[in-house]
């Protein structure tokens, strides 16, 4: 069953709560469209977190991210709406959102993202 772009994340049950481990998520497909030029923006995100009592669903983060395609959004605000949106959904105990920006305008850009702060 094919997916589609959503802004909603689903969460599932942390299988082993009580236990601090990492996840890390990533992957090269993050776009959006640059709010001043229109033009298209990718980037590398790298997702890491401490799972409290939840985890993200991957196909579901995956529509998240895929949602932001045609959205006009700065580097530093999508990534840190993507961490308000997966704090306020998952709760953990700790999480980093790092977005690595292709080269625009000859300049590379990398936005980090951490909670708490």
């Amino acid at each position: 069953m094919p997916i589609e772009p959503s802004k909603e994340l689903v969460v599932l049950d942390n299988p082993r709560p009580g236990r601090d481990y990492e996840i890390r998520c990533e992957t090269p497909e993050l776009t959006c469209l640059c709010p001043v030029t229109g033009q298209p923006d990718f980037a590398t995100i790298v997702i890491t977190y401490v799972p409290d009592h939840q985890i993200v669903e991957l196909k579901s983060l995956k529509s998240y991210l895929w949602s932001f395609r045609n959205d006009g959004v700065h580097h530093e605000a999508i990534t840190n709406l993507i961490l308000d949106d997966l704090v306020s959904a998952l709760a953990p105990s700790s999480m980093t959102v790092v977005t690595e920006w292709l080269v625009r305008g000859g300049i590379s850009t990398t936005v980090t993202a951490r909670h708490p702060t």
